[in-house]
């Protein structure tokens, strides 16, 4: 079977939202056993329930950096080590600059781009032990495109992106793969928000002229995850339906 990850540990960050929890799916459905964080548990308890054996929950606010310590540590421990890392977690406070606290600015690119440092950071020793790695982190098409009142969030995505290539690069000889996926507007929570006219506004700048699908993103995870894409580093995916053709 292709895409086969069984043998492989994976820590999903932001697992209690759509697509970590489709990401999650998709991994475990892969073979892979996989931890789950986030910070609501009740969700993370249910997800690990649905997915059965070789899922485990770890309930984990990634702004704190001990936090994180603790996090890779007591899942290495668990599962014996953490193979792939998915750095999906996220969070946004839309203002318009003029606007934006120092608050809004620092919550997001905390979550969004330092938590993904730090846990890169954390996890890398024991992916040079072993010679094999995959850090996948999550950005966004507006890296790309910028969007009005997200001023925090575009750059921590985009920050994303760029430390993603430099992480490559550094890795590339040790067996480890960095690479990103730049989801465009998906169906989930955050775009559930969103009226029918907004919607429809969306769908009108989208050549496939819909919203992708969490599994899609999750599709493009496993993908970079696998052997298969062994000799793919420093990309991004860009699953946008056409949005951004970059």
């Amino acid at each position: 079977m292709m895409f086969n990850l069984e043998g492989k540990n994976a820590l999903i960050t932001g697992a209690s939202g759509g697509i970590g929890s489709a990401i999650a799916k998709s991994l475990r459905a892969a073979g892979a056993t996989v931890a789950l964080t986030g910070t609501r548990e009740e969700v993370l308890e249910k997800l690990t329930n649905d997915l059965g054996s070789d899922a485990y929950p770890f309930p984990c606010d990634l702004r704190n950096p001990e936090a994180i310590t603790k996090l890779t540590d007591e899942v290495g421990e668990k599962l014996g080590s953490i193979d792939i890392l998915i750095n999906n977690a996220g969070a946004t406070s839309d203002t318009i600059l003029l606007r934006m606290s120092d608050d809004d600015w620092n919550q997001v690119l905390e979550l969004n781009l330092t938590a993904t440092f730090r846990l890169s950071k954390s996890v890398l020793r024991s992916m040079i032990r072993a010679r094999w790695g995959r850090i996948i982190n999550i950005s966004s098409v507006v890296a790309q495109t910028g969007n009005v009142g997200q001023g925090n969030y575009v750059a921590a995505k985009a920050g994303i992106i760029g430390f993603t290539k430099s992480l490559a690069q550094e890795v590339a000889s040790r067996g480890i793969t960095a690479n990103a996926v730049a989801p465009g507007f998906i169906d989930s929570a955050m775009t559930k928000k969103l009226n029918a006219v907004q919607k429809t506004a969306i769908s009108d700048r989208i050549p496939m002229k819909r919203m992708g699908t969490p599994d899609e993103v999750a599709a493009s995870v496993v993908f970079l995850a696998s052997n298969e894409a062994s000799y793919l580093t420093g990309v991004t995916l860009h699953v946008n339906g056409g949005m951004a053709m970059v």
